[in-house]
């Protein structure tokens, strides 16, 4: 369950703790919710219960504001560094949203090498270039993609390109539903269509892709499953 402002990470958290095994949170702003501020130590005190595997959603999102608007810009800026040295400081990984601001990123996580943790984290729902798929492979990133593969083909060429030792699946629910329930309210569940689609781009086989995938969550957020 990922975190995206304070209540929803609070209820992240709580969800998590219901589960000895099987679930687990993220803490994070997301760059949508900039109007909140980013208390430092209450996602600090978050990130430190052991269901809480990593920062985020953090990151930048152009989508929604002007090209103009550099002030909403800056504090994105300002709020997904903040996050980045919170992930250092904690020791986990950085689960990172990023939309139409890929330069910017790139800009920032360059300038915070000396920050990030091996591996830095995980770029959500990947709709960058190859080219961003290349610099954020070399930097030890990994890559989610969900049910949008199931349908667009804009990305099977970036997909084919990236190690499935890279590659994770995931629903971003309730949203992006993948075929052949597109329309209807997205679930975990789902995530079987996601690999079946990431094994018919990547050319492999179903079951490797999902024990490929699961294996390559289990590692980076060092659970056990």
């Amino acid at each position: 369950n990922a975190g995206a402002n304070k209540i929803w990470s609070e209820q992240a958290v709580e969800i998590a703790e219901k589960y000895p095994i099987g679930v687990w949170a993220t803490v994070g702003l997301h760059p949508d919710d900039t109007d909140e501020k980013f208390d430092y130590s209450l996602y600090k005190k978050l990130a430190q219960n052991g269901k809480v595997v990593a920062i985020g959603e953090c990151g930048l999102d152009y989508y929604r504001i002007k090209p103009d608007d550099i002030g909403i810009k800056n504090l994105q800026k300002e709020i997904f560094i903040e996050q980045i040295k919170l992930a250092k400081e904690v020791g986990k990984p950085l689960i990172i949203h990023c939309r139409e601001a890929f330069d910017d990123l790139l800009e920032i996580l360059e300038s915070n090498r000396k920050l990030l943790n091996n591996p830095p984290g995980i770029i959500h729902f990947f709709t960058g270039t190859l080219e961003n798929a290349e610099k954020l492979l070399e930097m030890g990133f990994y890559f989610t993609f969900g049910g949008l593969i199931t349908y667009n083909r804009d990305f099977d060429e970036t997909i084919r390109k990236i190690p499935l030792e890279r590659i994770m699946l995931e629903t971003d629910a309730p949203f992006v539903s993948p075929e052949p329930f597109r329309g209807k309210r997205n679930e975990p569940a789902y995530a079987e269509e996601v690999a079946k689609a990431m094994a018919k781009i990547q050319n492999v086989g179903f079951e490797e892709v999902c024990e490929k995938t699961t294996d390559n969550a289990i590692d980076i957020f060092k659970i056990k499953a």
